[in-house]
């Protein structure tokens, strides 16, 4: 097994994608040291430090934990969870940076990994026991009926630690364990397709299962925690309203399952509630609040009292934990121009106090401007508008995955560094985008998809009116779901463009669905369609049968190592315009999956991008 290293500091390519970031940061139990993941190496991995009183994170004292076998390579690192007992950190992995994750269990002084269920084709993390003895995991396999209504049901475990023996919990659409109660006799799981989320109360003695969260139409977000008092279950949750809200849930004894109707606790009008963060020494919660697409932190008392207000030092925060002596907040999170770091700000007032990270990255980016724009059908939309200090003419529509996502004013190196090169861009959140509530999420679902492609036409017109944009020389591009929009742009309003760059997009919705993961055309089938009875929509909504309107030059990138959106997906598109001479070019991730976790290799790939966006010919006409 790989032995725990020091951590060192690589030297940096003079490219802002090479920067390395820190995130998902976790307090030991007796708050002695942190655990987070960080690319200093190069890839994602674990690192832990003792967590000084004040000041920075010493990295010379910090320690990466190996998360598999010395022989071969070292799988990436995508989430992690201290034990409450302190004696392990669960760490979900992901080999060659693909979907395949797994679940390993790493001694936090260096000892060897233990993995869970290692035959499993794919294992995906949960919540810890109060006591640290069982772990929740879910199980994945590449088996079953694609026909079938329970296509790509995962199956929720409690896994004891300590024997290895394990307790299966139920089946169903992306189960995930969310929580256990502090007498071990009761289990949140969440189960359900994207956008149909669910919250089941488990009683692990009698085997009765009540539901507490997502009506009819589910929800998008379906979160619990059982909080530091008995008989309280706080739900983060945008089940039957709008926008994700904190609600307080009464549970009686476990052997009468009375639960009572949940009661508001932190509710915004108009926005989104991103993370909850329960504080371990008394009733308190950090809030984390999407205003906008900017991040608010507040800090609620649980019994009733008053919120407080945190200065949020970051414009973006991913996430927030407590520090162990009550008096500072972590935060993660980002910026334009400054990677994913971590802060401590403490609740007294003062400066928030770099922990890991927090330096921009130069040249510093000017700050993205919110606009807003009707879509076609007068829909208002919304989005980020990238404005040079010296454009060129060059203008980048670029469209986010997702589609249940929301592009936001946070690192970006991409953009970035195609603003520093002259290129005005346009990051529009079309409908189906996440922040604007439950009802604008769901306004791109199956049939309706046709409307967000046509909100790309809006965007681009937009972009094409800014003044220093040459209408002539606007190139479309997107990530993922993204990719799709900018395949479908292409197809359907080739006379918009004079370029495009599709990042790992499904260009046939069909062969999306047959060769994806089970575990992803599953809980698909909500979004894009029923591949069993919607193939008609499905034929007509990919861009492969219509690669022959794309006139304008394509750079395709891709990793090798994708099943999420498979990588045949590209080589179907280049081969489709290659064959007729058409200008395309692909660029091959061979060591990379559906994300790019490798930071060198980012830079590398956002340095060709910038290169080719900026090299781009006038579109003729």
């Amino acid at each position: 097994m790989e032995p725990a290293s020091r951590s060192t500091h690589a030297a940096e390519p003079g490219l802002p994608g090479a920067a390395a970031g820190h995130h998902s940061p976790v307090v030991s139990p007796d708050g002695a040291r942190l655990a987070w993941i960080s690319d200093l190496p190069g890839r994602p991995r674990v690192h832990v430090a003792p967590l000084p009183a004040a000041g920075p994170v010493d990295l010379e004292r910090a320690v990466v934990l190996g998360t598999g076998d010395a022989g071969g390579p070292q799988p990436d690192v995508t989430a992690l969870s201290w034990s409450p007992d302190g004696g392990r950190i669960a760490v979900q992995i992901a080999p060659c940076g693909g979907d395949r994750t797994r679940v390993v269990l790493l001694d936090p002084a260096g000892g060897p990994p233990e993995e869970i269920a290692p035959a499993a084709v794919a294992v995906t993390l949960g919540a810890w026991s109060p006591t640290g003895g069982r772990l929740g995991v879910t199980i994945h396999t590449d088996t079953g009926d694609p026909a079938s209504d329970d296509y790509g049901a995962g199956t929720a475990c409690l896994f004891d630690v300590r024997d290895g023996t394990s307790v299966m919990l139920g089946t169903g659409q992306s189960p995930v364990v969310q929580a256990i109660s502090g007498d071990g006799r009761r289990v949140v799981l969440r189960t359900g397709r994207r956008g149909e989320r669910v919250l089941e109360l488990l009683d692990l003695r009698t085997g009765a299962r009540d539901r507490i969260a997502g009506g009819p139409a589910g929800a998008m977000t379906a979160t619990a925690r059982f909080g530091a008092v008995p008989g309280t279950l706080w739900v983060h949750t945008d089940a039957d309203r709008e926008h994700a809200a904190l609600l307080a849930v009464a549970l009686g004894p476990a052997a009468d399952h009375r639960i009572a109707p949940a009661r508001p606790v932190a509710v915004r009008s108009g926005a989104d509630l991103d993370a909850v963060a329960l504080d371990p020494a008394g009733p308190r919660a950090a809030l984390v609040w999407n205003a906008g697409g900017r991040s608010e932190v507040e800090i609620a008392d649980l019994r009733g009292g008053r919120t407080q207000r945190v200065p949020t030092p970051c414009d973006v925060v991913g996430n927030v934990t407590f520090d162990r002596d009550g008096t500072s907040l972590l935060v993660a999170g980002h910026g334009p121009g400054v990677p994913p770091h971590v802060l401590r700000v403490p609740f007294g007032g003062g400066p928030a106090v770099p922990l890991l990270g927090g330096a921009p990255v130069p040249p510093a980016p000017p700050r993205p401007e919110r606009v807003t724009f009707p879509a076609e059908d007068g829909l208002r939309l919304g989005g980020w508008l990238h404005r040079p200090q010296a454009p060129t003419g060059a203008g980048f529509v670029w469209l986010h995955g997702g589609p249940e996502s929301e592009e936001r004013p946070g690192w970006a190196p991409l953009l970035h560094e195609l603003v520093a090169r002259g290129v005005t861009v346009l990051t529009p959140n079309v409908r189906g985008s996440s922040g604007r509530g439950r009802a604008f999420a769901a306004l791109d679902d199956v049939d309706r998809r046709p409307s967000s492609i046509t909100d790309v036409r809006a965007a681009t017109r937009l972009l094409a009116s800014v003044p220093g944009v040459d209408p002539r020389r606007v190139v479309v591009g997107g990530r993922s779901y993204g990719g799709f929009l900018t395949l479908a742009a292409l197809t359907r309003f080739p006379e918009l463009y004079a370029g495009g760059v599709d990042i790992c997009g499904m260009s046939d919705m069909v062969a999306f669905y047959t060769g994806t993961e089970p575990w992803v055309a599953g809980p698909a089938r909500s979004e894009y369609g029923d591949p069993r009875t919607d193939v008609a929509l499905l034929e007509e909504l990919s861009p492969l049968p219509a690669a022959g309107r794309i006139g304008a030059p394509l750079l395709l990138v891709h990793g090798e190592h994708d099943t999420n959106v498979p990588f045949d997906q590209s080589l179907a598109i280049h081969a489709a315009l290659d064959g007729r001479g058409a200008p395309v070019e692909l660029l091959r991730l061979p060591e990379e999956g559906h994300e790019v976790h490798d930071r060198h290799t980012r830079a590398r790939a956002n340095g060709r991008i910038v290169d080719w966006v900026t090299g781009v010919s006038v579109r003729p006409g």
